[in-house]
């Protein structure tokens, strides 16, 4: 792991303008962002032609984006780290559907998703917009399933990137499983 007061002052320095220590942070997080992207992508409904080094540059163009990016430490990198690898994967998913008129829709198992047994397949936008629905009531609880689910996290990493005890974590993360159960059921 990284030296965390050297990450902040990498994040500060890159806020300000600084593109070397954007690409000196690239450099010292390109590995775990490739290896969280690789897990992803390794899911079963994520049957695309996309790689994991091409979700990382993706994820990374998004990050950069056209303004300064601005990040206050490492667990706020992550979080938008996800955010930006989930958008990635639904507008692929959306191009997707738009190019074959809705006959090869992106499927997400449920029972991966939610860890529950036979469970139907959900579609890809579906859950992007149901985890919309859930920022609104809860945002803690929509960063928890897109850290748990779009980078793999475990409990305990979730909480140490949301600055919470685990317990708290899985606590939001069973009440936020129930709810997108409840919502995505056919």
């Amino acid at each position: 792991m990284s030296d965390p007061a050297d990450t902040n002052s990498l994040l500060a320095l890159w806020s300000r303008g600084e593109a070397a220590a954007g690409d000196a942070l690239l450099r010292r997080f390109y590995d775990e962002l490739r290896g969280l992207a690789a897990a992803q992508l390794g899911r079963e409904w994520s049957r695309q032609t996309l790689q994991a080094t091409e979700l990382v540059h993706e994820a990374w163009f998004r990050l950069c984006g056209d303004v300064e990016p601005s990040f206050d430490n490492r667990r706020h990198f992550f979080g938008c780290a996800a955010r930006a690898m989930r958008q990635a994967l639904i507008d692929r998913s959306r191009r997707r559907q738009a190019d074959k008129r809705g006959s090869g829709l992106e499927r997400v198992q449920f029972d991966e998703l939610l860890d529950l047994p036979s469970r139907p397949d959900v579609d890809l936008i579906e859950l992007d917009d149901a985890l919309r629905r859930l920022e609104t009531l809860d945002a803690e609880q929509a960063r928890i399933v897109e850290l748990r689910y779009f980078l793999g996290f475990t409990i305990e990493q979730t909480a140490a990137a949301l600055d919470l005890h685990p317990s708290a974590v899985n606590r939001k993360w069973e009440s936020a499983r129930a709810w997108l159960l409840k919502t995505l059921q056919p």
